[in-house]
């Protein structure tokens, strides 16, 4: 493959609403839960997440390593990564390029490392998170046990319509 043919094969790859994320977005919406995304929180709770805790920063009102999906409520959230660009320990995270390894060596430990100091800033600020894999999320192999049993009960708001069933979609995670 060409260098040109490459950066732009490099340009069309998303950080955000990848395939991945939405089918586990959909999953969970289904299920009943709500969130949010891209690690944005309510201004009240960044305020208070900031004045608890003033080393850790919040830019742009985001928690740290903007993880996917946000359960404010519950003080949760979950990434969604990539096998590749994380390092996950399948047949696709541990492939690394053969070519231009000065680049990507480097480039693949820092994201690794990053992870690392954004889960430990989480966990710092009172939440817990879990790391979902592209690999898992294409088969599908207990996906939605590992995320609730993450997440706990679905909660449903009092006096919602339809009652006290998730499966109408009323229930805020």
């Amino acid at each position: 493959m060409s260098a040109a043919q490459r950066s732009a094969l490099m340009s069309r790859i998303s950080s955000k609403n990848t395939g991945p994320e939405l089918v586990l977005r959909r999953l969970l919406h289904a299920a009943g839960y709500r969130y949010g995304v891209h690690g944005v929180l309510p201004a009240r709770q960044v305020a208070q997440l900031r004045s608890a805790h003033p080393g850790i920063p919040l830019r742009g009102g985001k928690l740290p390593g903007s993880p996917d999906l946000v359960f404010s409520a519950r003080r949760k959230a979950i990434f969604v990564n990539g096998c590749f660009w994380h390092g996950h320990d399948c047949p696709v995270g541990q492939r690394r390029p053969a070519s231009n390894t000065g680049y990507w060596n480097p480039k693949l430990d820092a994201n690794i490392a990053r992870d690392q100091r954004n889960r430990d800033s989480l966990a710092a600020l009172g939440w817990e998170s879990l790391t979902l894999w592209e690999c898992e999320l294409k088969a599908m192999d207990g996906v939605l046990d590992r995320a609730a049993s993450f997440l706990g009960p679905v909660r449903i708001l009092p006096g919602s319509p339809g009652g006290q069933d998730p499966s109408q979609g009323t229930g805020v995670g």
